[in-house]
């Protein structure tokens, strides 16, 4: 399964080209529609997705249960639905939703998959957040040494003003044409403006929502 096609909600879902197995059903793996997190993975058959298309929101199949369940009905966690992709072999689904709550998990988890090793973690994103969740760990629990906590330290005239220097050295770089150093001092302004976010409790999911609008 190499490739995907992305299918919006406007469009009709051609429910006879999935390939349902045996039983009638598909997997569907639901994604955060900002950061990317894989927030869980449950069974459609052609009535779930079809109400899933006619709603907005994810209603799956319950094995255990032999019946069709909406999301969040009880619970108030509904998944509403922002796109969705079946693969090259039309076999899976990938839904990606606005997860209500923050919690896809029964157990009270973001994500299904948040054990590791028999040890609970957060599910991988995007690494932009995955950084931002490591500076959020040094604001709550200081390491000495970290340059992290220096700067969170030092407050916004230390985190500004790095700023400051990094968009500088970014236009240079630009003035350059250095692709290597384009990337580079980027990743440095990248990094300083998340200690800001950090610093000011401003969430990254707050910047990704104002560029998702953006786009849209």
């Amino acid at each position: 399964m190499s490739s995907s096609q992305p299918v919006s909600l406007s469009q009709a879902i051609p429910l006879d080209r999935i390939r349902y197995n045996e039983h009638g059903l598909v997997p569907a793996i639901a994604q955060d529609y900002l950061d990317g997190t894989v927030l869980m993975m449950a069974w459609m058959n052609r009535e779930s997705l079809q109400k899933t298309l006619e709603t907005g929101e994810t209603w799956y199949w319950s094995r255990s249960r032999q019946e069709l369940w909406h999301k969040g009905a009880t619970s108030g966690h509904i998944q509403k639905v922002r796109s969705i992709r079946y693969d090259c072999d039309s076999d899976a689904l990938l839904v990606t939703v606005e997860q209500i709550g923050d919690i896809a998990c029964h157990t009270g988890e973001r994500s299904c998959f948040h054990q590791v090793d028999s040890t609970k973690d957060a599910p991988p994103a995007d690494t932009l957040s995955e950084l931002f969740k490591v500076i959020g760990d040094r604001a709550r629990n200081p390491v000495e040494g970290s340059y992290t906590c220096k700067l969170l330290a030092g407050g916004d005239n230390k985190i500004l003003k790095k700023i400051g220097e990094e968009a500088a050295e970014v236009v240079m770089a630009c003035k350059d044409d250095d692709a290597e150093a384009i990337a580079s001092e980027v990743a440095d302004l990248f990094y300083h403006t998340l200690v800001a976010l950090a610093h000011h409790e401003v969430d990254l999911r707050d910047v990704y929502r104002k560029l998702e609008q953006r786009r849209r």
